[in-house]
């Protein structure tokens, strides 16, 4: 199990929002939805196009490329044309700062 690695601020990440963190060679999109902060691996299963800046409705997130949906709570596919779900990592916020590792 890694380190933690810093993310940003919880001002610098703002309901709706995103950003993206490399934990060694893991892209991790880290999504703010109401306040409260998750965070999947950055590549859609389907042909590895990135998620961060899908359109994000409640828990979705929609690839950007092809419209596969991912619940940004566990990784889950949520409809085609992606059938693998996507790693969910760890996130804490401490002293203001939002921190996430790759667990794998």
């Amino acid at each position: 199990m890694g380190d933690w690695v810093e993310v940003c601020t919880t001002f610098e990440l703002l309901p709706g929002e995103f950003r993206v963190a490399w934990d060694g060679d893991t892209a991790i999109a880290v999504f703010n939805v109401d306040g409260q902060f998750y965070a999947i691996e950055d590549v859609c299963p389907h042909d590895g196009g990135e998620l961060a800046g899908g359109v994000v409705e409640g828990f979705q997130v929609e690839c950007p490329r092809h419209g596969a949906r991912f619940d940004l709570r566990t990784g889950d596919v949520l409809c085609p044309p992606a059938y693998e779900p996507v790693a969910s990592f760890p996130v804490k916020v401490e002293h203001g700062i939002v921190w996430t590792r790759d667990d794998r």
